[in-house]
């Protein structure tokens, strides 16, 4: 009872020590604040991103398998992330289409087409993406009209300049997105009949894109006639394994193994995770640089604090207070300091985080909260003992008479 009743004592000398000095008290625990402002914020948006990711392909189902220019997933217990799709490797074209299409393990097999651009309609415009397709894609990614029809098969074979416009581009476009079935719409100097609206997924680049033929974009959006890679869907994941070999073997008769990579879903969503815990690490030693400012602040604010309050120092120890109750005072304020700055740190980084949850799916986890706040604690701790021992350490008669 005694020590809790002087740890109590302590946290509330502190605090009058702070009352009497708020505009100090704001400014040193700034920089904890900014700190775990950071490293809440870096964390929540990377979690985000992954979660992001992860969703787009589980939207999809569990048993897709991507094909990719590179080689970038070995497939090997793991994968290695060395920039499948966006370095080396092969364009594929409708030959390989074709040849996986007479794969018959295989139950959906998905050209993939896509381009960011400006989609105009009557006064309006706005960023998009074209997303050239077959008729098997609208059921591999679980895409329904919300509003008119998908494409056809019709559509498809015929190349027809008509589209399915995602939810979100069909509002921007015209307020209400079932009244752009039937209007025109316009990009890269082309022309297209909007036959239907598709759903609302809650993700930028279905919500956002235009769905067209992939045969099409043959001419000035894709005059090599090829596609930035190939989606494949079988019908229950036992089959995977071996659609998977088969696909390989049949694209193996026109490349070589390391012209393009064909990976499960289950070994993405694995290189997905390794990738974003690189890059948390990488974003927590960002943020921590941030905390660590923040210690050096309270250091020297403390040290300063120590200076100022010599004569006290030397009162106090006069009247009988020892050099562990000066220690403890000085470091029970640095400490106070610490999680004041972390917890309001951490109130700041979880509004913002509704606010951007409104555009972005980020997110803060509880391992993240207890780490910095552990973290700014053992910064108070770290960065106030030095001042503490200097306060205790100060000769009695010298402290007061000091000037």
């Amino acid at each position: 009872m005694k020590t809790k009743n002087s740890y109590l004592h302590l946290i509330k000398s502190a605090f009058a020590d702070f009352a009497r000095n708020k505009t100090r008290t704001l400014l040193t625990s700034l920089g904890i604040t900014i700190g775990v402002l950071s490293v809440v914020l870096l964390i929540a948006l990377g979690l985000g991103l992954k979660n992001y990711i992860e969703d787009q392909f589980e939207s999809m189902g569990a048993n897709l398998i991507l094909i990719l220019p590179g080689s970038g997933f070995t497939g090997e217990g793991g994968a290695s992330f060395g920039g499948a799709g966006t370095v080396g490797g092969v364009n594929f074209d409708e030959k390989d289409l074709n040849s996986l299409k007479r794969v018959s393990e295989l139950d959906y097999v998905v050209p993939i087409f896509m381009k960011g651009t400006s989609i105009e309609s009557t006064g309006e415009k706005s960023y998009g993406y074209i997303m050239g397709i077959n008729e098997d894609g609208f059921k591999l990614m679980n895409i329904e009209a919300q509003y008119g029809r998908i494409l056809t098969k019709s559509d498809i074979q015929s190349g027809s300049k008509v589209g399915v416009l995602g939810f979100t581009i069909a509002e921007k476009l015209f307020g209400d997105p079932k009244n752009a079935v039937g209007k025109t719409v316009r990009f890269e100097k082309q022309r297209y009949k909007v036959v239907g609206v598709s759903e609302k997924k809650g993700d930028n680049e279905t919500d956002g894109a235009i769905f067209i033929s992939y045969k099409a974009t043959y001419g000035s959006l894709n005059p090599d006639k090829t596609f930035w890679s190939l989606y494949l869907g079988v019908e229950s994941e036992e089959a995977i394994p071996v659609a998977k070999k088969k696909a390989e073997e049949a694209l193996l008769k026109r490349y070589n193994e390391d012209d393009f990579s064909v990976t499960e879903q289950s070994e993405l969503l694995t290189s997905i995770n390794q990738i974003f815990s690189i890059i948390n690490t990488v974003l927590v030693a960002i943020g921590s640089i941030s905390l660590l400012v923040g210690g050096v602040g309270i250091m020297n604010i403390m040290y300063a604090t120590v200076t100022e309050r010599t004569k006290e120092i030397g009162i106090r120890r006069a009247i009988g207070a020892t050099q562990k109750d000066i220690l403890n005072q000085f470091l029970a304020e640095s400490i106070v300091l610490s999680i004041m700055g972390g917890l309001l740190g951490l109130i700041l980084a979880t509004l913002i985080v509704l606010i951007v949850r409104i555009f972005f799916p980020a997110s803060i986890n509880v391992f993240s909260v207890v780490v910095t706040l552990l973290i700014s604690t053992a910064i108070g701790v770290i960065f106030g003992v030095f001042p503490a021992r200097r306060a205790a350490k100060l000769p009695p008669i010298e402290a007061i008479r000091f000037e």
